[in-house]
């Protein structure tokens, strides 16, 4: 599933990380290289261990927020969340699962193109991300932190 991620940052304009999140909030994939594993000895310092878990976690806290807020609507199930930012957009979606798809992409991207990219993804990986996969992911993840 890593090679999907990378291959939606390589090949779509203006995306810089794609992160998978489960329902409870923990990273299952990222787009972003994990750290060599001698650098988890090492004082923390910013790079990309950080701003994937970083990700992460706006993707969680973002995608409750909005579920809270629909409800407080009566506005059913959020299908998409897109914060656009001076410097930057941050794009999350719902996998069927449950799981999230987050995007963080360039300020002049292209939103549909993106938006497109992101339902395909969430095709092709919705039904794949079956229980037994999220499990050997959260183990994994966890093995690298």
């Amino acid at each position: 599933m890593r090679w999907l991620l990378r291959n939606f940052v390589d090949d779509v304009p203006g995306v810089h990380s794609v992160a998978v999140v489960s329902s409870d909030g923990v990273l299952l994939l990222s787009s972003q290289d994990a750290p060599p594993p001698h650098a988890l000895d090492a004082a923390p310092a910013p790079g990309p261990a950080e701003s994937r878990l970083d990700l992460a976690a706006v993707v969680s806290g973002l995608a409750s927020l909005t579920i809270g807020a629909a409800a407080l609507m009566d506005g059913g199930k959020v299908k998409h969340t897109t914060v656009a930012m001076a410097e930057g957009v941050l794009f999350v979606t719902s996998i069927s699962d449950g799981s999230l798809l987050g995007v963080h992409a360039a300020a002049d991207c292209d939103m549909s193109v993106i938006a497109y990219h992101m339902a395909l993804f969430v095709g092709r990986a919705g039904h794949v991300l079956t229980p037994a996969l999220r499990g050997e992911l959260r183990h994994a993840m966890e093995r690298v932190r």
